[in-house]
């Protein structure tokens, strides 16, 4: 009897740790993604410690990132791929910062110094809005904010950065409720401006690459299936409202400087992390798509 309570409360124990344990993907069993205070997180890859400062120092959970150096003594002239830290709207949908990092930080990082003059920073760099280095970066990246929450701080610290001259791209999400949480957000940064749609005779669109349409890049495992079905969606069904159409929108200064950049109902982050595990998917979506708009708009950003 005492041997076979003594199982009873071993299975007990384990149960509850099991229950407590987080998701690989980077969401709890009771929703949400799973962040301690001090800023760590749940990535695709595993858990990404606040000491992590670049996407460098994780490991790739895709087929390999590409490494790089640059010229003696041009280290610190180097334009550097930099992705926000930030929190999410408690019971809102979900959405974490590192979504795709490091491969698709480090790829698009790869092909910018390989398809421009641009040198470029190896290691990339995470950062939180409130940290002094921001104004260091002028250009940075948000994933997923549909579910993106700040807090008074940082949007203080993002409304000066972007009158100040920085640019911000949002990528990734999808479809109204995702559309609007964001937009309310950066409203509380900038609210004497609004989004507005851009059109295809826009400068960004032909500085680098010639972009023609607004072509719209599905998850890894929706692009692939559509190599077999062409009549396969690509678009993302767990959302509300239109998803199948896709939106570049972007804020501009009063001089008509462009500030933001989003590009919803889209997933350009896979196609850049993702490039090397279907040629289907690389030569259809990341090749034609993704990575001629990534590298057009940080050309754009940093040539404007």
């Amino acid at each position: 009897m005492k041997r076979a309570a003594l199982v009873l409360v071993f299975l007990i124990v384990v149960g509850a740790l099991l229950a407590q344990r987080p998701y690989r993907n980077g969401r709890s069993r009771g929703g949400g993604d799973l962040e301690d205070p001090a800023g760590g997180t749940w990535g695709e890859g595993g858990w990404i410690g606040a000491d992590v400062k670049t996407p460098r120092e994780l490991d790739s959970h895709s087929t390999g990132t590409p490494m790089w150096t640059n010229p003696p003594g041009f280290e610190k002239d180097t334009f550097t791929f930099v992705r926000v830290r930030r929190g999410h709207t408690p019971g809102g949908p979900r959405g974490n910062w590192a979504t795709d990092t490091p491969d698709s930080d480090l790829n698009l990082s790869y092909r910018l110094q390989q398809m421009t003059a641009l040198k470029v920073n190896p290691d990339g760099r995470f950062i939180h809005l409130t940290d002094p280095d921001l104004a260091d970066f002028p250009f940075i990246y948000m994933v997923e904010p549909g579910s993106l929450a700040l807090e008074d701080e940082e949007i203080a610290a993002l409304r000066t950065y972007l009158t100040n001259g920085g640019f911000l791209m949002l990528d990734d999400f999808w479809g109204d409720s995702e559309w609007r949480n964001a937009e309310r957000v950066l409203k509380r940064v900038l609210p004497d401006r609004d989004f507005a749609e851009l059109p295809l005779e826009h400068p960004v669109y032909h500085c680098v690459f010639e972009i023609k349409a607004k072509y719209q890049v599905p998850n890894v495992r929706l692009g692939i299936q559509s190599e077999f079905d062409p009549q396969h969606r690509t678009w993302e069904t767990n959302h509300d409202g239109d998803v199948r159409t896709v939106h570049h929108r972007a804020i501009f200064d009063d001089k008509g400087r462009m500030m933001v950049i989003a590009t919803h109902n889209t997933d350009n982050g896979d196609g850049w992390e993702r490039e090397g595990e279907s040629d289907y998917f690389f030569h259809n979506f990341s090749e034609k798509v993704s990575y001629p708009l990534g590298i057009n708009i940080i050309f754009y950003a940093m040539t404007h």
